[in-house]
């Protein structure tokens, strides 16, 4: 079942003397529980398409769907995690995760408990008073998520969530993300420049051309080994092809 529908996506800009098209006629779907990573050339549009899905922006032309329904504003059965981990630092790791559930006023012993577990069963029970300046990199992007997910999400967008980290813990973190966010069975939209990260994670992977952006190519991923996580996954002989082929068509 579709879990989001995006149909003839186009995005102008308008300024005094021209108009700018930055995305041009973009359709895909999303299965529930599918893993689907965004991929393209710098300046294409790639979070920009993030941004009209999420509903923070209206494009000039086309609907978004999520779940059959209409998407004309931001919804509830959206999680948006970015580039950056936006926590704050004068908030304990605890305070931060509670953030969301404050603001839509639905914090009670149910919530606080459901956080609590989640932060003890994704390894940071130890860090639960800890500040974000205490904590790693990979940890904070990790308690980013935990933040996202405490308002129970069904669909993940993930603007470059580790892009921000060195490639070891880039490599790390996307493992321990990856698995949480299987476990909390939530479909995954992601915008990524790391060709690899796109494979090791996806279901399918969309090219973007470059702007204005369409739809050059979609790759299904499926490997003829089944791996528990992305790391282990790029060892998959199939793993070079897949890298070889969106290369070439990004550069087409």
């Amino acid at each position: 079942m579709n879990k989001v529908a995006v149909n003839n996506i186009v995005m102008n800009y308008h300024s005094i003397d021209n108009l700018t098209t930055a995305i041009e006629d973009i359709t895909f779907n999303v299965q529930d529980g599918e893993f689907l990573s965004v991929v393209g050339p710098s300046g294409c549009g790639k979070s920009t398409l993030l941004n009209i899905i999420a509903g923070l922006l209206k494009p000039s032309n086309g609907e978004v769907y999520i779940d059959q329904e209409l998407s004309t504003s931001f919804s509830p059965k959206i999680g948006y995690m970015f580039q950056k981990d936006q926590l704050f630092d004068w908030l304990s790791v605890l305070d931060n995760v509670l953030l969301g559930l404050k603001i839509q006023h639905k914090i009670n012993d149910e919530t606080k408990g459901k956080v609590t577990e989640m932060l003890k069963s994704y390894g940071l029970s130890d860090f639960i008073s800890h500040y974000p300046n205490e904590l790693s990199g990979g940890m904070r992007q990790k308690v980013a998520l935990i933040r996202t997910l405490a308002l129970n999400p069904e669909v993940l967008l993930l603007d470059e969530p580790f892009s921000a980290l060195d490639y070891q813990t880039r490599l790390n973190i996307s493992d321990e993300i990856f698995n949480i966010i299987k476990k909390e069975k939530k479909t995954v939209i992601m915008v990524t420049h790391d060709i690899s990260e796109a494979i090791s994670m996806s279901n399918r992977v969309i090219v973007l051309t470059k702007r204005p952006s369409h739809i050059s190519k979609i790759f299904d991923i499926t490997f003829s080994e089944q791996y528990n996580s992305p790391l282990k996954s790029r060892k998959a002989k199939e793993f070079k092809d897949y890298f070889n082929d969106i290369w070439k068509e990004l550069n087409n």
